[in-house]
């Protein structure tokens, strides 16, 4: 189980930010709260603290009919029955201002998305709440100014932040991630975190929606780990084949357990 009360700078173990890409409810009811069962028990299996992720809107998605989630009225009671009878810690993405409280209320992690991860206001709301924050790090931004948005979220009075990477995009429908990173942003004294499946994503690159290279989550996962990552994020579905978003990124379920267990051993290999 996460440990919310000590998560403040500290050596942890290796950590998990699992779950799947949008609530789907409302084409398949109670998949979201049997997602959050089956993590919870894959992360307490393997050993390894785990938070549920699992987005309420998708805010920024490429085309203007592209499933998007119910919205987080639409997500609040399902939060709620999630954090009283699974009891995981959970996280979710928050894209407007109005929503950053009503958000606070009900999650654990709030997640500042990459295309915001500049916005001045925002990151200082988003810090404001007390809440742990995952700052996705922007696909424009270099790994030496992540110290700034670190300024802005620690003068807001909150030091319980996550760095999340999610590698660099150059154009053209790809992303990159430069392992070198993860050293220079841990020098900031805050756990950094690979987004192993939104960087094998290819933004844009499926005609109208984003595709992916699904093949390439493990070994982006496990060279990350390797250079120093303290955590993954990974969104993962049942059957991604059918997922209503981000399919080709995420991974199946059953695949979740044998990779954490991996990532746990080159953990403690780097840490020895």
């Amino acid at each position: 189980m996460f440990d919310l009360k000590s998560f403040h700078r500290v050596q942890l173990p290796l950590f998990a930010l699992a779950g799947p890409d949008v609530i789907e409810d409302e084409v398949r009811p109670g998949q979201t709260l049997a997602f959050a069962r089956r993590l919870k028990a894959i992360g307490e299996e393997v050993g390894v603290p785990l938070a549920f992720k699992v987005s309420y809107d998708k805010a920024n998605r490429t085309g203007y009919h592209s499933f998007r989630g119910p919205g987080l009225a639409g997500a609040l009671e399902l939060f709620r029955a999630i954090r009283h009878d699974v009891g995981i810690p959970l996280l979710s993405d928050v894209h407007r201002f109005e929503e950053i409280e009503p958000a606070a209320e009900v999650l654990d992690i709030l997640q500042v998305p990459a295309f915001l991860c500049r916005q001045t206001d925002f990151v200082v709301e988003i810090a404001r709440t007390g809440r742990i924050v995952n700052w996705k790090k922007g696909q424009f931004i270099a790994p030496r100014d992540v110290e700034h948005a670190i300024g802005k979220m620690t003068a807001a009075g909150n030091e319980r932040i996550i760095i999340t990477e999610r590698g660099y995009m150059f154009g053209y429908n790809n992303l990159v991630v430069d392992m070198r990173g993860f050293a220079i942003m841990k020098q900031f004294g805050f756990p950094v975190v690979i987004d192993a499946t939104h960087s094998i994503q290819l933004p844009s690159g499926g005609g109208g929606k984003s595709a992916g290279e699904r093949q390439f989550v493990a070994p982006i996962a496990q060279a990350a780990v390797a250079a120093g990552a303290d955590g993954v994020f990974m969104e993962t579905h049942e059957d991604p084949e059918i997922a209503l978003c981000d399919g080709p990124n995420m991974i199946p379920l059953a695949q979740v357990a044998a990779l954490l267990k991996k990532l746990q051993a080159i953990h403690a290999l780097v840490r020895e």
